[in-house]
């Protein structure tokens, strides 16, 4: 397979493709710091909003004190043609309840297993992104793509 050029994209088809990979992928790989050795798992987001993804997650799991340690993560989507999509950023305790609201309406399997948005075991994370970057298959190289005209 020849490698595919590096060409320019411009900034509204960069958020579309990055997007794309999103929805196709489904279940990036959650990548967080456990003081100097990173730890990365598969995780299944409960609700994306342009490039602000939400993570839900048991407060007994090793994330928890990883993330209350050191809150930059990052998330890496990859979809079935090998389009990559990365999110770096911050994860914060969601506090909305609105949002957690929504997300608990939306979601049956937090209701079946946890029984009610209050149970104290749940936190749900919101990765807000400072850089999103998206790859072409085997491309090997990055286009940044535009946090401000995603958020448009």
């Amino acid at each position: 397979m020849a490698k595919p050029e590096l060409k320019p994209i411009p900034a509204e088809e960069l958020v579309k493709r990055a997007l794309g990979v999103i929805r196709d992928a489904k279940f990036p790989q959650l990548a967080t710091m456990d003081g100097d050795q990173p730890r990365l798992r598969p995780v299944s987001p409960v609700k994306t909003d342009g490039f602000v993804i939400y993570v839900a997650n048991l407060r007994s799991y090793g994330k928890t004190a990883e993330i209350a340690a050191n809150p930059k993560v990052e998330l890496c989507y990859v979809d079935e043609r090998h389009d990559q999509v990365r999110i770096t950023g911050v994860a914060e305790v969601l506090t909305d309840r609105a949002v957690l609201e929504d997300i608990w309406n939306t979601n049956p399997l937090l209701r079946r297993y946890l029984g009610t948005p209050d149970n104290p075991a749940l936190i749900i994370y919101r990765v807000v992104p400072n850089r999103v970057r998206y790859m072409q298959e085997w491309a090997l190289e990055y286009y940044e793509v535009p946090l401000d005209v995603a958020q448009q």
